[in-house]
């Protein structure tokens, strides 16, 4: 007989078919299931598996409710700041996240981002929208140069070390700030601060990658932005709770950032409205594994992961 499993979120073509050959599952609708609904169908389906997405809050009151018989939990994601860790490890529940497969796809996008942010691609693009309808001074309309500035990061883990890799590519020089120092040959010639407000102040570009939590909460806050050069652009992919939101939007409007990119919000999938009005903010909606080829390998993980403890085996990627 074939494993039960409830999905909370479609996938991608490729995913789907193997969940279709491969399981007994409850799929979703189009516009994914809510946390309601997840417990009804994992009851009413005696599933043992679910795959879910951090659209759904996999907090202490929801673990809960939880029936029995549900063995392993995957979340399509990386992060897991959207679960309660200790109260799925009291359940006796296992939980696993899709490390390594996101990491050229966020860096990808974080490094979008950075260009997007320092040339105004935003502001360009509603322009041509918008009609156009006249030609632009030598003196108007202009960006920040990406290539030879500094590029600070926050947070060396693989997607960090990966956007510094791209960085080089336009002759950056990279510095970063992270728990411990990287071996030399992680490195590749970036030079670690064991202190952010020692860094700070080299970082024209700063982006961030560190994960969520009590320890990088508003890690950038009114305090950080200020030890930043005037001019500085900001980029975040990471998690939307690393910014102060009030600092960040304040910073923006009185020119101490030239720009930001954003992909990630506290208010998600409600961010707040005034960032919209900000001319020199480019925006996305958590996006940064979005690409066929990531998404397909997140999901294929998720069930690897699923296969494996509901066929007695250790998970490959359990979060603790």
């Amino acid at each position: 007989m074939r494993a039960k499993i409830v999905v909370t979120r479609t996938m991608t073509d490729p995913v789907m078919e193997r969940i279709r050959s491969e399981f007994d599952a409850i799929l979703p609708p189009t516009a994914g299931l809510t946390p309601d609904e997840v417990i009804a169908a994992i009851k009413d389906h005696q599933a043992e598996g679910l795959l879910f997405t951090s659209g759904t809050k996999f907090d202490a009151s929801f673990i809960e409710r939880l029936p029995s018989h549900l063995k392993v939990a995957a979340t399509c994601s990386v992060g897991f700041d959207h679960i309660d860790v200790a109260a799925a490890k009291a359940r006796g529940l296992v939980v696993t996240n899709t490390p390594d497969v996101l990491n050229n796809a966020t860096a990808d996008m974080a490094f979008m981002l950075i260009l997007a942010a320092c040339r105004r691609a935003g502001e360009y693009d509603r322009v041509v929208r918008d009609g156009w309808g006249k030609f632009y001074g030598m003196h108007e309309f202009l960006g920040t140069e990406v290539s030879g500035k500094t590029l600070g990061i926050i947070g060396m883990g693989r997607i960090g070390q990966a956007v510094a890799q791209r960085a080089r590519g336009f002759d950056m020089k990279v510095v970063y700030h992270n728990r411990s120092q990287l071996p030399a040959q992680l490195e590749a010639g970036a030079t670690y601060f064991e202190k952010l407000e020692d860094m700070l102040p080299q970082s024209q570009i700063l982006t961030l990658h560190a994960p969520g939590g009590a320890e990088t909460s508003e890690i950038v806050n009114r305090e950080t932005l200020a030890l930043l050069p005037r001019g500085a652009v900001l980029v975040n992919t990471a998690r939307g709770t690393l910014v102060n939101e009030e600092d960040l939007i304040a910073a923006l409007n009185d020119g101490h950032l030239f720009a930001a990119g954003l992909d990630v919000f506290k208010g998600e999938p409600k961010p707040d409205a005034r960032f919209a009005s900000l001319p020199n903010v480019v925006l996305a909606p958590h996006m940064g594994s979005a690409t066929f080829q990531t998404r397909t390998a997140m999901g294929n993980r998720c069930l690897d992961n699923v296969a494996a403890v509901l066929a007695g085996r250790p998970a490959g990627d359990p979060i603790w």
